[in-house]
């Protein structure tokens, strides 16, 4: 039972004080920049219009994973495939936070973060890179020099 009241403390330790919770709930976001980087879907959330893509060039963060990218109704999502390569426009919201925020995120929880981004899908596209590959035809039987071994 020791052990209960341990874990129990352990998670009172590790919770945000309510004005950090308060302070994150309510961020307010600076005007969007946009950026245009290619990758390809993750995974899908019909319900929430949102998906996860990977990234080929990073993000000014660093990041080449956005989680929960937001999807406006205007873009129907029944045709996003899995895998398939798309150049993703997408809108960056940044919210700042404050000293004090930052000053409790890295001593209580050794994280390093100085702002909340949020991520809306602005357009996507899908990519042709198959048709950039040359197709070479194949050496049939006959071709290959292999035939008269004796």
């Amino acid at each position: 039972m020791r052990k209960t009241k341990n874990t129990t403390d352990k998670t009172a330790e590790e919770s945000l004080p309510k004005w950090a919770e308060d302070e994150i709930k309510n961020v307010q976001f600076d005007q969007p920049e946009t950026l245009v980087r290619t990758g390809y879907i993750l995974d899908m959330y019909q319900e929430q219009s949102k998906i996860d893509i990977q990234l080929y060039e990073a993000l000014q963060d660093g990041r080449t994973i956005i989680e929960g990218l937001d999807i406006p109704k205007s873009i129907p999502m029944n045709d996003f495939m899995k895998g398939v390569v798309y150049e993703f426009r997408i809108k960056i919201f940044r919210g700042n936070l404050s000293t004090q925020l930052i000053e409790l995120l890295k001593s209580k929880f050794s994280l390093q973060m100085d702002a909340i981004y949020r991520f809306e899908l602005e357009e996507i596209q899908l990519m042709d890179v198959e048709s950039d590959i040359a197709t070479a035809p194949l050496p049939s039987d006959g071709e290959n020099g292999a035939e008269d071994e004796d």
